[in-house]
């Protein structure tokens, strides 16, 4: 089995809600998420998937949906300031964990043809969560 892994770069914000520790105050990150493909078979150029593809198609993406946004739940309180103020946000059905976060780039990477097994999602140096296929 063969795999590469991606690294992209962005910063979000977001809070927790229902959570007693520091992660229930709007606060901000910048986040490293790692792409992980894998498959049996390389291409005809001897690849799982050219990395500049995947920056492409999965960069673009988070730029556009993800990045310097705050990402909130959708019943946060706080979004109709949010709305008032025209301030860029992405909404969750579920808590803007880094977990949750994983598995949201995880589904787009899949739903776009890549033979995805694994995101990682580094919060900080020192702090990640990854989702697993």
């Amino acid at each position: 089995m063969h795999r590469v892994t991606r690294e992209l770069h962005f910063c979000y914000g977001h809070r927790l809600l229902n959570y007693e520790g520091k992660c229930r105050h709007l606060h901000g990150h910048n986040a490293v998420a790692a792409i992980t493909l894998e498959s049996a078979a390389l291409d005809r150029l001897g690849m799982v998937r050219d990395f500049s593809e995947i920056k492409r198609v999965m960069q673009t993406w988070i730029d556009e949906v993800l990045d310097h946004k705050m990402i909130l739940h959708r019943d946060d309180p706080i979004l109709p300031a949010f709305k008032q103020l025209a301030e860029p946000y992405f909404l969750m059905d579920v808590n803007p964990t880094a977990e949750n976060i994983a598995k949201l780039i995880f589904d787009y990477a899949r739903d776009h043809g890549f033979p995805v097994v694994e995101v990682s999602l580094w919060e900080t140096p020192s702090s990640f969560a990854a989702f697993r296929a």
